[in-house]
């Protein structure tokens, strides 16, 4: 069965993606001075604001279309959002759509310029496999929950976001303790082209950022697509079991997944 031709991915030429690592080199040096020049003295709205139109740009750089669905259920108050986790892009599309604070591997803090960036918007950093530490994050998200929303990532690792990985409980605690409700996003990166999920952003195993940035680019095809779920059904008190939140938002995504998958 021969494909159609509107429906055959096509590869960027190589000429349009040179160019287009200048424009990224040079958008992430217009981040960097941003940092240096405005956050010291900007409030937290007019950070917000820059924080979105750069990782608007960052989008449309790559050629990716943001899709949002359900975007009205977010309150304006602060919240735990608890989202699958597919690529570094993750965190550009959602600050894209609305800008959050976010918490992330300790790794990625000694990425070499991207690591500095991250730090200096308030990412919240965690060691791997170290219940000791994620009690000492639990404590400080649960102090950030009071005055801004956090984005966890709770399987502890990316996946090709075919289906959904166990999350770890741990970091619900925060919401627990800072009594606010958790929100669940589900991402799904799709093809421009055939509809269907892609694994091009997929940053798994030992791939290394350029690597990935430089397949994106190759790709130049995709949307991202963020679907959030609100919270369990409204009672007097928030549920006080982290592990049954986890579960409660692991079930929304992995049925949303399955669910788009079988379209």
């Amino acid at each position: 069965m021969s494909i159609p031709p509107a429906l055959i991915e096509k590869e960027t030429p190589f000429i349009t993606r040179f160019g287009l690592w200048m424009a990224i080199w040079a958008h992430v040096l217009s981040g960097v001075a941003t940092l240096f020049m405005v956050f010291p003295f900007a409030n937290l709205k007019t950070r917000h604001f820059h924080i979105q139109q750069w990782s608007i740009k960052l989008l449309k750089i790559f050629g990716i279309q943001l899709r949002v669905m359900n975007p009205g259920i977010l309150p304006s108050n602060s919240y735990l959002l608890a989202s699958n986790h597919i690529s570094w892009l993750d965190i550009h599309a959602i600050n894209a759509f609305k800008p959050i604070r976010f918490v992330a591997k300790s790794e990625v803090e000694k990425w070499p310029i991207f690591g500095w960036m991250a730090k200096q918007l308030g990412t919240v950093f965690i060691k791997r496999d170290s219940s000791r530490h994620a009690h000492v994050v639990v404590g400080e998200l649960s102090a950030v929950l009071k005055s801004e929303s956090v984005c966890i990532f709770p399987e502890g690792t990316s996946t090709t976001g075919e289906t959904v990985r166990p999350f770890k409980p741990n970091l619900f605690e925060a919401a627990v303790m800072a009594n606010l409700p958790v929100y669940t996003l589900a991402i799904r990166y799709l093809s421009k082209a055939t509809g269907q999920r892609s694994d091009v952003p997929a940053f798994v195993a030992d791939m290394g950022l350029l690597e990935s940035m430089s397949k994106i680019l190759k790709n130049r095809n995709l949307i991202a697509e963020l679907t959030f779920f609100p919270p369990p059904a409204a009672t007097p008190e928030q549920p006080s079991d982290r592990k049954w939140l986890a579960l409660h938002s692991h079930e929304q995504i992995a049925k949303y997944l399955s669910s788009s998958n079988t379209l």
